[in-house]
C-alpha cells in the first residue's frame, strides 16, 4: 500500500465518527423527536446519511485498486482525492439542500450533490480504465 493511499484511507477512517453521529441524529429524527422537519427534509437527511456511509466504504475499497493501476503520480492523487471528496460533496448536497427551516424543495446547495456525482463518476471511470490498461 502506498503512502498516498495510507494518508487518504486514514483521513476517510477519521470521518466515520461523523457518519455515526449523523446516524444518531437520524435516529432521533425517525423517532419523532424533530416534528418541525418536513417529510422532504427527513428524506434528504436519510439519503445524505446513507450515501455518506456507502461512498466512504467505496472510497476505501477504491484506494486499494488505485494502487494496482499504473497511474502517474498526479493521476493517482486525483483519483484518490476524487473518491475521498465524493462522499463529502454528495452528502453535503443532500443535507444542505434541505437545511432551510420548513424546506419542501431543494435549496441551492443541491449543486454540491451534482458536483460530487460528477467527481465520483470521473474517479470511477478513470480507475476502471487504469485497471484495464494496467493488466499483464
Amino acid at each position: 500500500m502506498t503512502d498516498a493511499t495510507k494518508l487518504i484511507a486514514g483521513l476517510l477512517l477519521i470521518t466515520v465518527p461523523t457518519i455515526e453521529f449523523g446516524g444518531t441524529f437520524l435516529l432521533s429524527v425517525l423517532s419523532g423527536k424533530h416534528p418541525e422537519l418536513t417529510e422532504f427534509q427527513r428524506s434528504m437527511f436519510r439519503a445524505g446519511h446513507a450515501h455518506a456511509g456507502v461512498l466512504v466504504i467505496l472510497a476505501l475499497v477504491a484506494l486499494v485498486f488505485t494502487d494496482q493501476a499504473s497511474f502517474s503520480t498526479p493521476t493517482g492523487w486525483a483519483v484518490r482525492i476524487g473518491f475521498a471528496a465524493a462522499p463529502i460533496l454528495v452528502s453535503a448536497g443532500f443535507f444542505g439542500a434541505a437545511i432551510a427551516k420548513g424546506a419542501t424543495r431543494p435549496g441551492g446547495l443541491i449543486a454540491l450533490l451534482w458536483i460530487g456525482a460528477v467527481v465520483l463518476a470521473a474517479s470511477v471511470i478513470t480507475l476502471g480504465i487504469g485497471l484495464i490498461l494496467s493488466r499483464g
